[in-house]
């Protein structure tokens, strides 16, 4: 018998399991502790020793369906945000993480979605789940810096790629991200165009304002944004306002909320706060859900999209978190506060499983 019998399934719309597996040399077969217990004295990247996320604990908290990335973004050699110097190494580091993910499916650990028959097929297999049971993902890049040309393109929508987000942080080739301001480019306009002649999903998390309100106006396909939370609780462009929120819903659209410590609250400082001294807790992530569901006025249009192991780790999330099996706390959060059973349930999977089969 499964130990997910009396959890709710979750949908988890943004986690970079091949860039842990091929940047921080994770191999996510391990447990978490065991790839703690790897890591163990090393200080190369903040977050070691402290990761969350590994198949194991995927299944123990029922976490069965996910948007899995690719991400390689380009840099200036002065540039202060880390990146590859050519779009073709973007691209080639892409390709990398490209056949991880393969090699994974060969060897049984995951399942890629790319259909609707795939998408069933999926859900099928998390009805009564059990230890090896492949996580079933649906691979998105994240910033579409790599993609070389709209031949690129192709050939990525042709190996599964299914949703891109044009931007990441700063300038970007194809769009400007956090931090950065300005409207798309000419290459970004058409970047959206030929996405939107092949049905992928626009990602507008990371978009500026300039740019988010741009690609509004050019872009009429299928839009979600992966892992973005609420400007009214942190007043910082990386999150969205009310307005672009308000958007995102009129345009059928589902966010999923991010646990990054300081996409969550104020005044946060990388290296120095501490998730206890901020009090951060999976409270804030229901605080986020809540505050779309407001604006909404239902509970269709928000999810999980937890960003765990992105960048970051226990230093950087919410204390009540371990590890990413602890997001089954979040049903019983929302329970508390008055959401009801199907409410719950919109929340931890269907709206992503319900966008995905409107949009396959």
């Amino acid at each position: 018998m499964s130990n997910t019998d009396n959890k709710i399934l979750c949908f988890d719309a943004h986690l970079d399991i091949s860039m842990n597996a091929m940047e921080w040399n994770r191999d996510q077969r391990w447990t978490v502790e065991q790839i703690r217990k790897s890591e163990k004295g090393m200080t190369d990247k903040p977050d070691r020793e402290r990761n969350t996320v590994s198949f194991p604990a995927l299944r123990e908290g029922k976490v069965g369906l996910v948007v899995a990335t690719q991400i390689g973004r380009v840099a200036k050699p002065d540039s202060p945000i880390p990146g590859w110097y050519s779009q073709e190494q973007a691209w080639a580091h892409t390709q990398g993480q490209l056949q991880w993910y393969r090699t994974m499916e060969e060897a049984g650990e995951m399942k890629q979605i790319t259909d609707a028959k795939s998408l069933a097929e999926s859900l099928a297999l998390w009805e009564n789940p059990n230890d090896n049971t492949p996580i079933c993902y649906l691979l998105s890049l994240e910033g579409a810096d790599s993609i070389v040309s709209m031949e690129h393109l192709h050939r990525a929508y042709n190996y599964g790629l299914r949703a891109i987000g044009p931007a990441h942080y700063g300038s970007g080739v194809y769009a400007n991200g956090t931090d950065a301001s300005g409207r798309l480019n000419n290459r970004g306009v058409e970047l959206l165009q030929t996405m939107e002649k092949l049905n992928m999903i626009l990602d507008v998390t990371h978009l500026n304002d300039d740019a988010f309100w741009h690609a509004m106006d050019c872009f009429n396909g299928h839009i979600w944004a992966s892992h973005n939370n609420c400007r009214k609780f942190v007043d910082h462009n990386r999150q969205f306002s009310d307005e672009m929120i308000t958007e995102l819903i009129n345009r059928k659209a589902v966010i999923g909320i991010a646990l990054d410590a300081w996409m969550m609250v104020p005044n946060w400082i990388r290296g120095e706060s501490t998730p206890q001294s901020k009090n951060v807790t999976l409270e804030i992530m229901v605080d986020n859900i809540d505050h779309v569901c407001q604006l909404a006025g239902n509970s269709l249009h928000v999810g999980v999209g937890s960003d765990l192991d992105g960048g970051y780790g226990t230093e950087q999330g919410p204390y009540d978190l371990d590890t990413i099996a602890d997001i089954q706390k979040v049903p019983t959060l929302l329970q508390k506060r008055g959401y009801n059973t199907e409410d719950i349930e919109n929340i931890m999977n269907r709206n992503y499983i319900r966008f995905l089969q409107n949009y396959f």
